[in-house]
This record gives C-alpha cells, sequence and structure tokens, in this order.
C-alpha cells in the first residue's frame, strides 16, 4: 500500500513539476527579468539618494508596486501568445500554448488572473494618475495583440507600442512612484531624463529585432514587419545601428556633462557594451542569419538592456 501511494504521488508531483515550469516559460522570463531589473533600478536610484526619507512602510508599497507591474507584464505577454498560438508552432513552437503544455482554458485564466491582480493593487496602492498610466499600458498591450486592432500588423504601430510601454511608460511611471511614496514632487534628472530617453530608442530596437527569427511564421500568416519588408540582414544592421548611437550618445553625455554623470562609470561600461554589440552584430552576420542565431542574437540584447539597468543608479 505504501509503495502504490508513493507511485501515485510521484506522478502528481511531475505534473505538478511540468506546468511550473509551463508556466514559467508563458511568462517570458526575458520580458520578466526586464521588468523587474528596471523597477529594482529606477527605485534604488530615488532612494540612494533620499536615504534618510526611507522607512520600512514604503517597501511593503514599492513590493505592490512590483507586483503591478509584472502583473501587467505577464497579461501582455500572456494575451499575445493566447492569440498567436498558430503562429508560434510556426514561429516558437516551445511556448507552452503551441506545443500543448498549457491549454487555452488555462492560458486565459493565467491571463486574466494576472490582469485582474495588477488592476486591484494599482487601484488601491497607486492613486487614481499612476493607475490611468498603468491602464493605458495594459490598453497598449492589448491593442497590439487582440482583434479586430491587433496594432502588431503594422511595423510603426507596433514598435510605438513596445517603445512607448517598455520605454517611457515604465521609467517615468516607476520614477514617479518612488518619489510620490517618499513625499517627494516629480522632478526630472539628468540621469533619469538619460535613462528614459536611452530605453526609449532601446525599446525600438527590441521591438525591431523581435521579429529576426520569425519570419516564416510572419510570412505564411501575412504579418508585415520590419523584418519581412527589409530582409534579416539590413534590419540586424539597422537595429545595431540605432544601439550602437544610443552609447556613443551615452558617452557624449558623460564628456560634455561631467557635472551629471559619473565619467569614470558611463564611459567604460558604454564601451564596453558598444563593443560587444559590435562582435554580436559580426557575429550574427556569420552565421548566416539562421534562426537560432537570430534569437541568440536578440536575446544577447535583452542581456544589454538588464546591464544598462543594473549600471543606472551609479552613473
Amino acid at each position: 500500500m505504501g509503495k502504490g501511494n508513493g507511485g501515485s504521488e510521484e506522478p502528481k508531483s511531475q505534473e505538478i513539476w511540468d506546468f511550473a515550469r509551463a508556466l514559467w516559460t508563458f511568462l517570458r522570463p526575458h520580458t520578466f527579468y526586464g521588468t523587474l531589473v528596471a523597477s529594482c533600478s529606477l527605485a534604488g536610484r530615488v532612494w540612494i539618494e533620499n536615504p534618510k526619507l526611507m522607512k520600512w512602510s514604503i517597501l511593503t508599497r514599492a513590493l505592490c508596486g512590483l507586483i503591478e507591474l509584472l502583473c501587467g507584464n505577464s497579461y501582455i505577454v500572456g494575451i499575445n501568445q493566447i492569440y498567436d498560438v498558430e503562429i508560434d508552432k510556426v514561429n516558437k513552437p516551445f511556448l507552452p500554448i503551441a506545443a500543448g503544455r498549457i491549454t487555452s482554458k488555462q492560458a486565459w485564466v493565467l491571463t486574466t488572473s494576472f490582469l485582474a491582480i495588477g488592476l486591484c493593487s494599482a487601484t488601491f496602492n497607486s492613486g487614481p494618475f499612476l493607475s490611468s498610466l498603468y491602464c493605458f499600458a495594459l490598453l497598449l498591450g492589448t491593442l497590439y495583440t487582440v482583434p479586430p486592432f491587433r496594432l502588431k500588423r503594422f511595423p510603426i504601430a507596433a514598435f510605438l507600442c513596445i517603445a512607448l510601454v517598455r520605454g517611457f511608460l515604465v521609467n517615468f511611471g516607476v520614477y514617479y512612484a518612488s518619489r510620490s511614496v517618499l513625499g517627494l514632487p516629480f522632478q526630472w534628472s539628468p540621469p533619469v531624463a538619460f535613462i528614459t530617453t536611452f530605453v526609449t530608442f532601446f525599446g525600438l530596437v527590441i521591438a525591431l529585432t523581435k521579429d529576426l527569427s520569425d519570419i516564416e511564421g510572419d510570412r505564411k500568416y501575412k504579418i508585415i514587419t520590419f523584418a519581412t519588408k527589409l530582409g534579416v540582414r539590413r534590419l540586424a544592421f539597422f537595429s545595431s545601428g540605432i544601439l550602437l548611437l544610443n552609447y556613443v550618445a551615452a558617452i557624449l553625455a558623460a564628456i560634455y556633462m561631467p557635472q551629471a554623470f559619473r565619467r569614470t562609470i558611463l564611459i567604460p561600461t558604454h564601451t564596453i557594451m558598444a563593443i560587444s554589440l559590435i562582435f554580436q552584430t559580426i557575429a550574427l552576420d556569420q552565421a548566416k542569419y539562421t534562426k537560432e542565431a537570430a534569437s541568440s542574437f536578440y536575446m544577447f540584447l535583452w542581456k544589454l538592456f538588464y546591464a544598462e539597468y543594473l549600471v543606472f543608479p551609479f552613473i
């Protein structure tokens, strides 16, 4: 009897573990990490500048705010997978709905739960202005994916949505909230204006390069992207060029505004990131833009994105 119980518990434990792994993939970890790192970095910058105003109660509100953002991120990537399941079977067959590891019903339950938790937390924790910004970001994420709007069909509208949410709204919203919770009025500072501008352009690059490995499915289902219009090689070099100019602008800002930035941190870190970007672009070209190489290049860009926020509190 003891063996029988153990035998029944083992498949159940494996089933739970498999679902947990599928759920983590469903959350699209690279975007999850991006939201997490950005939020902590921006809040950390405000708190480092105002250590005397910190209280334990503020951490509780900050945690609620972080949950809001992560739930919003999870809703947007979830709704995208629900409506893109046929395309994902070609482009990203490893995603849990496309792979059959999460059913459509389960995906809807998860996605609507993230939406409800995020909206409830924003309503009770963030106040009218920040709640409105939050709802606007969710609306853009919905319009991006859901028919009949499906803005992702239109290249310019698609990358503007991603850049606006990932670049401006997240940075402005978190910075505004972090100052507000300390009782401080909103005020742009050169570093915050820098990171907001920098990441908005970085958001454009992410929006452009996310389709580098998805040409096959996008063409099959008549999704027009910059990758299908310009070709993978042109788009990769164009996107790398935008990001490279971003790094050059960061270095020039440190040189010409020493009173606003720490040169000893900003210049070497952005030089290293720019050089690494050049090498990765060359490697992608030498790999002949295979699906695997394009996907690897795209994930490398996310690592540069994380690195930017890890450096930000100290520039």
